[in-house]
């Protein structure tokens, strides 16, 4: 009988453990947010990416981008501030703001979120895009007597997002920081699917 539910046992247990990657080794699912995640230029908050997109134009990727992020300032959590502040076709270069909700915890008990706003630059040549996500800040909590606005330099930068000597964490900015590398991946990635596929 004990025989017969120690393979019970062992498969329960598995719920809970940290997941394990291809060679057995635990996996720690902040690793993606840990030191570096956050890269700090000329002392401004500042994600850049490159983006190869082989056999198109300057003027096809800039209608790509431009109609793309025309778009997503007219989602849902966008507020009507969001938009395109600045373009310039034959420069190839595109400038848009946005402010939107960032949602950390949604339940039936507990709405934790935050005012979150944020500029993406893009560059556009022939078969290339160059994109950059910059001029972060947060106003938290969005609603209330207290708002407080919160520059991503005092904010999600190893020094106030990460405890233990930058292995975990921290359980104060922690969750901005989680949610803005978030944030700016699926961005980036869309750009990156739009302009190569």
């Amino acid at each position: 009988m004990i025989t017969m539910c120690l393979p019970m046992a062992l498969m329960a247990q598995n719920t809970w453990e940290a997941p394990e990657n291809e060679r057995g080794e635990k996996v720690d699912p902040d690793a993606k947010y840990l030191a570096g995640a956050v890269p700090v230029i000329d002392d401004r908050v500042m994600f850049e990416t490159d983006i190869d997109a082989p056999g198109k134009s300057a003027k096809e990727i800039y209608d790509l981008v431009l109609d793309y992020l025309t778009t997503m300032s007219k989602e849902e959590g966008q507020f009507e501030q969001s938009g395109i502040k600045a373009c310039d076709e034959a420069a190839g270069t595109i400038v848009a703001q946005y402010q939107e909700t960032l949602v950390f915890k949604s339940t039936a008990f507990n709405y934790d979120h935050t005012f979150f706003a944020y500029t993406i630059m893009a560059s556009c040549e022939d078969g290339k895009l160059s994109v950059k996500m910059t001029r972060i800040y947060y106003i938290y909590p969005p609603e209330g007597d207290q708002p407080q606005k919160l520059v991503a330099e005092d904010t999600i930068t190893d020094e106030y997002a990460l405890a233990k000597k930058g292995k975990k964490l921290g359980r104060v900015y922690g969750r901005f920081r989680r949610k803005t590398v978030d944030r700016k991946d699926y961005i980036f990635n869309k750009l990156q699917t739009l302009v190569t596929k």
